[in-house]
Formats: structure tokens, C-alpha cells, sequence
């Protein structure tokens, strides 16, 4: 019993000093969306805008801002920032900044209105805050947005017909005497005309034989719908830098696998520089992670859809180095083709 006690006691005494000696951060993460309407809401005619810079501004109880952090969106119209410490995010609102040429092409001319931040949950001294839907807004809304119908004005009746008095019949003529009808002349014989002749058309020139298309080349196969899986190593290679679909060397991890790999690895490492980790557990998880998300995209074939991936890629991160080596393995192996679906690659043009 003694030495379950001193055992406890060790455990308590290391949670302590690592929660003591955790560095604290505040995550702000949030969406923003083009309002293609200017109905200031969303809509499903809304989709998610890339290279909008949102800025996050916090004030004091006098107005005066006290801190601001800014950041551009991703291809999935996602920003994340990071605040240093853990710092009362309570009176923050976030903003798109419109009125200029970023983002997508005529969807930044102006800018939805603000929205407060939300805080999610806190952890130790880690705090996550949320932010509501941002709207960044055409010059004009687009042709197929549906406006308000006109007002309908009511029809007036039509007057009802007034009939007409019913006229007095006049009064009945008294018949004359009848006159003693005069010899009937007999009529003369009728000519008969002579028989038209039938005009004939001339005959149809025969129709030009009938046009015929070229046979059509075959059809390229569809490299999505084939099975292929390919390791790291292809990925980096330059020649195969068109099959990145959905996300592009420059995208962030964090963004892409959510916040508990921010919490491991940061919020400035991108998907190329995963790719490059070797050496470590959690490094090679990251690689393999990052193959496998890319594989997922390229073949619906892969065994891993891409949220499968991202799932087990937080799991693997909220269990032991055992399970993170498990769940790497799983990964290299699935990029392998399992020994046999290759890699379906072929230089870009």
C-alpha cells in the first residue's frame, strides 16, 4: 500500500511541474465566406474565399486598441492565429478587410460586418477561441441571386352588363293578295368545260449522302477514379507537383489537421516541410500523415478517405509514442500500395 501511495504521489508531482512548465497560447481560428447575394447572411449560393486577409483587433474599456494580430486565408477560406501567452481575448472582434484586389477575382470589394470572438474551451493555460462566419462581398451581387418579388396588385372586377329592355314586337302585316305566277322560262343547256391537264412537277435531285463524324479519340483514363498510391518521395518531386488537388506546398498543417497538430507542431509549418521530417516519431507520423492526406485526394480508391486521415492522425496524437509509430505504420504502409497498387503518376506537361 505504501509504495502505491509513493507511486501516486510521483505521478501527481510530474503532472504538476509539466502543467507548470507548459507554455500558454491563445488560438483564434475561424471561416470566411464569399457573400456572392450582399444579403449579409449565409446563403447556399455562398462558398468559402481564399487570400482574404482578416485582422483580429482588441480594445480597451476607453476604445483604444490594445492589440492586433492579422492573417490571410487558405484555400479552404480558413485563418488561424496564435497569440503568445494567454491573453483576455473577451473584448477582440475580428474583420475582414475589404476594398482591395486580394482573394478570389470580384469578391473583396467590400467587407461583412464584425464578429466577436468565442471562447471554445481552455485547457491548462491553452485557450481556443472560435469566430462566427465572415462575409467578404462582390461590388454587386450576381445575376442568379433570387431578388424579393414586385408587389402584385389586385385585379379591379370587371362591370357587370346592364341588359338591355326587351324590345315591343311590331304588329303582324296583313298579307297581300297572292299574284298568278307567269310561265316558267326553260333554261338554257349548260357548256361543259373542257378537262384541265395536271401539272407535274419536276422530279427531287437525289439527297448527298449523309456527313459522318470522325470516330472520337479514346478517352484518357480518369487517374481519380483508378487506384493509386503513392509514397512521400513522389510528392516531393517536382515533375508531380500537378496532382497536389485541394491543398498546395504552402498550406499549413495546422489549417489542414486541426488544432491539437497546432498544438504539436505549430501554426508556421507547412505541408512541404512535413513531408521532409524523418528521425523522430512524431515527425515521421507527420510525413506519412501528409502522403496519405495528399493519396486521399488523388484516388477514391485510397483506403483512407481524407477525413479518416485527419482523424486518426488526433488520435494517434492524444495516445502514447507506441500508438504514433502504429498509426506511422499504418500510414506507409496504405502510401505503398499495401505491395500491390503502384503509383499512377506521369509527369506534368
Amino acid at each position: 500500500m505504501d509504495a502505491m501511495r509513493g507511486l501516486l504521489l510521483t505521478a501527481l508531482l510530474v503532472l504538476a511541474a509539466a502543467t507548470d512548465g507548459a507554455r500558454g497560447d491563445a488560438m483564434v481560428t475561424g471561416t470566411v465566406f464569399c457573400d456572392q447575394c450582399k444579403d449579409g447572411q449565409r446563403s447556399f449560393f455562398d462558398y468559402p474565399i481564399y487570400g482574404i486577409k482578416v485582422t483580429v483587433v482588441c480594445t480597451n474599456s476607453d476604445g483604444q486598441v490594445t492589440m492586433s494580430r492579422e492573417e490571410t486565408t487558405s484555400w479552404f477560406g480558413n485563418y488561424a492565429m496564435r497569440f503568445d501567452g494567454t491573453p483576455d481575448l473577451s473584448t477582440c472582434h475580428a474583420q475582414v478587410m475589404g476594398g482591395s484586389d486580394q482573394g478570389s477575382v470580384g469578391c473583396s470589394a467590400s467587407a461583412g460586418p464584425a464578429q466577436s470572438l468565442r471562447l471554445m474551451f481552455q485547457m491548462f493555460d491553452m485557450e481556443f477561441y472560435s469566430v462566427d462566419s465572415l462575409l467578404s462581398q462582390p461590388a454587386k451581387p450576381m445575376s442568379f441571386c433570387p431578388q424579393s418579388p414586385a408587389p402584385v396588385t389586385p385585379a379591379l372586377p370587371s362591370p357587370v352588363a346592364v341588359p338591355s329592355p326587351t324590345a315591343v314586337p311590331s304588329p303582324t302585316a296583313v298579307p297581300s293578295p297572292t299574284a298568278v305566277p307567269s310561265p316558267t322560262a326553260v333554261p338554257s343547256p349548260t357548256a361543259v368545260p373542257s378537262p384541265t391537264p395536271a401539272f407535274k412537277l419536276p422530279p427531287m435531285p437525289p439527297l448527298p449522302p449523309a456527313f459522318k463524324l470522325p470516330p472520337m479519340p479514346p478517352l484518357p483514363p480518369a487517374p481519380f477514379v483508378e487506384a493509386s498510391a503513392c509514397p512521400h518521395e513522389k510528392w516531393m518531386m517536382p515533375e508531380y507537383r500537378c496532382y497536389w488537388r485541394a491543398v498546395n506546398p504552402d498550406t499549413k498543417v495546422a489549417l489542414v489537421f486541426g488544432l491539437m497538430v497546432a498544438r504539436r507542431y505549430g501554426t508556421d509549418l507547412t505541408l512541404w516541410q512535413g513531408l521532409q521530417g524523418r528521425g523522430d516519431p512524431y515527425r515521421t507520423l507527420l510525413r506519412e500523415s501528409t502522403a496519405a492526406l495528399l493519396n486521399s485526394y488523388n484516388s477514391i480508391q485510397f483506403p483512407y478517405h481524407t477525413l479518416g486521415v485527419i482523424q486518426h492522425m488526433n488520435w494517434a496524437l492524444m495516445g502514447s509514442t507506441q500508438n504514433v509509430l502504429r498509426t506511422a505504420l499504418r500510414f506507409r504502409r496504405a502510401n505503398s500500395g499495401y505491395g500491390t497498387t503502384t503509383c499512377r503518376f506521369t509527369p506534368c506537361k
